[in-house]
């Protein structure tokens, strides 16, 4: 990494970092399912449940990320190495009850990163001058996704049992999470930041920005957890139905880098409101036209658009508050996103147990993407109807002194 040009440095922390946090902590899971399926240790439902565990942990971990008792330099390597851990673990033990503790932790972590990357990594780029990097930053998601998803689809083409496949991507997190320690400056505090902003500094957090930031998690994640489970179904060739998860991780790489460009022409919010309909016009194809096809548009449509809703949502939140107040407003909108992705797979699974059909999920869900992307197209109705709330009280209570 150059000394010369510390940016190039910083964005590539933040890459790995989220390859690791998000492209193996959370991710991997999804390829993995089909196979974990074929070796007969979970089910549909209780592969719904693991997801669930995962994201309670992924809310947590949003909720308390600014009041971890720990420096954020010391966090960060921290968490990755929890998360490498908690995947190694996986493949050590074949106790439910010990995997859902497994995904817990490695969701608790994986929130951690997203914050602190969210936070230091696109501020450090932003004060630099080169925000054009910040899309490096987040398509560390998308290689991470696209790696786990070619190593699934090879091990499934040898035979690979479920149990190494975790052993493998556990050893690769923790190597990635030690040569990360040796690289992080000063972009990442070594002191405790204070919790929040000074209350004269706080900006009102924009509530119609957190709920659809929830509404993407749960739109996303039914197929972020079930794509190569659904396209098993339609076609029981690994070496066919394995290619739809490493095209979505590829989508979801490509689609960061291209942001950029949008982002010199079109605000946040109107590059996020068209990316999540574009999401919610993809999810229904596999239901419309059972086809490996219809499998791949879908992953090319929801791949291709739930990183880039991330990074909109992400800089709208650092353009709303500055950078004094904005560790605030980006947990706001991970835990709202983490609830949307608990919903989502306990949801999905249900209707999955009671119709043996992915079909009303998917198009519940994208019914809900479409409906809630036009929120952001209007001017801000949700934080205009808590300012009237708050208006009227105040007058009702002057009226009573």
């Amino acid at each position: 990494m150059p000394a010369k040009d510390p940016t190039l440095r910083i964005a590539l922390i933040g890459f790995a970092g989220l390859a690791v946090a998000i492209g193996i902590g959370r991710f991997a899971f999804t390829p993995l399912l089909p196979i974990m399926l074929a070796d007969g240790v979970v089910t549909i439902p209780g592969g719904g449940l693991l997801t669930t565990a995962h994201f309670v942990g992924y809310l947590m971990g949003a909720l308390t990320a600014a009041r971890v008792p720990m420096s954020p330099r010391a966090l960060l390597p921290a968490s990755l190495i929890a998360i490498g851990l908690a995947t190694l673990a996986m493949g050590l033990t074949g106790e439910f009850w010990l995997w859902l503790a497994l995904r817990w932790i490695a969701g608790v972590a994986s929130a951690w990163v997203l914050v602190l990357v969210g936070t230091h990594c696109v501020n450090a780029l932003a004060e630099q001058g080169r925000p054009d990097r910040q899309g490096w930053v987040f398509s560390g998601v998308g290689a991470g996704v696209a790696l786990a998803g070619l190593g699934c689809f090879a091990m499934m083409a040898f035979s690979v049992a479920n149990e190494a496949a975790w052993l493998v991507f556990g050893a690769v997190a923790l190597l990635i999470a030690a040569v990360l320690w040796t690289k992080l400056g000063p972009e990442v505090p070594a002191a405790r930041p204070s919790r929040s902003a000074p209350v004269a500094e706080r900006t009102p957090i924009a509530w119609t920005v957190v709920v659809v930031y929830g509404a993407a998690g749960l739109g996303y994640i039914v197929p972020g957890t079930y794509l190569p489970a659904m396209a098993r179904e339609i076609v029981p060739s690994p070496l066919i139905f394995g290619w739809g998860w490493p095209v979505f991780g590829a989508a979801a790489f490509l689609s960061t880098l291209a942001s950029a460009a949008l982002h010199r022409r079109f605000s946040n919010r109107r590059i996020w409101s068209v990316s999540q309909v574009v999401m919610g016009a993809g999810l229904p194809l596999p239901v419309m036209f059972p086809h490996i096809l219809s499998i791949v548009a879908a992953g090319l449509c929801v791949g291709g658009t739930f990183m880039v809703i991330t990074m909109a949502g992400l800089r709208e939140a650092h353009r709303i508050a500055g950078s004094t107040d904005a560790v605030r407003h980006v947990v706001a909108m991970t835990a709202a996103f983490a609830t949307g992705q608990t919903i989502g797979p306990v949801f999905a699974g249900a209707l999955y147990d009671a119709t043996a059909s992915f079909a009303p999920s998917l198009i519940a869900t994208s019914i809900f993407l479409i409906a809630t992307a036009a929120l952001l197209e209007q001017s801000n109705p949700l934080t205009c109807f808590f300012r009237k709330g708050r208006a009227a009280t105040i007058r009702n209570t002057n009226r009573g002194m």
